[in-house]
Parts: C-alpha cells; sequence; structure tokens
C-alpha cells in the first residue's frame, strides 16, 4: 500500500499541472493508497485558503474521491479549534 501526500491529491483534484496531474491520476485509479488525516486536514486547508474554494465543493470533491474501493482513510477521529475545519468533517 502506498501512502499519498497532500500535493498528490491536489495535483489530482486540481488538475493544474498536466504531467503531475496524470502522475497522480495514474498512481490514485492504479494502486491501493492510504490517505492519512493529516493529509487529508492540509488539503482541505489549501483548497480553502490558497485556492478560495468553498467548503461545500472541497467536501464534496473530496467525499467522491474517498469512495474510491482502492483508497483508504485513517478512521482516526480530529480534534480541531477549526470551526470550518469540524463543521466539514461533520458533514
Amino acid at each position: 500500500m502506498k501512502i499519498v501526500d497532500a500535493n498528490i491529491i491536489l495535483r489530482y483534484l486540481l488538475n493544474d499541472t498536466e504531467d503531475l496531474s496524470a502522475k497522480a491520476a495514474d498512481l490514485l485509479e492504479n494502486n491501493e493508497v492510504m490517505v492519512p488525516n493529516e493529509v487529508i486536514a492540509e488539503i482541505v486547508y489549501v483548497l480553502e485558503k490558497v485556492y478560495k474554494i468553498k467548503s461545500e465543493e472541497i467536501s464534496s470533491s473530496l467525499m467522491e474521491l474517498f469512495d474510491y474501493d482502492n483508497l483508504q482513510v485513517n478512521d482516526h477521529e480530529i480534534y480541531t479549534f477549526d470551526k470550518k475545519l469540524n463543521k466539514l468533517l461533520k458533514s
């Protein structure tokens, strides 16, 4: 199983760099992959703060991604004081 970092997921979701986005797609679509909770938190932060994407769109994109059979996410509960992240985690 491979563990991916935020850059892999971001390139996949944003499809903003042809070469890297294609490599990310190949990795995510053709391998057993683990996405740690810390990586998910970083992805949410970057999409919201850097790319100014609304939390509803972030949630929808991530939920669709997490439906992939080959992708596993840690089942640990995340505690944070970040109100927006808490809201997203509960949706």
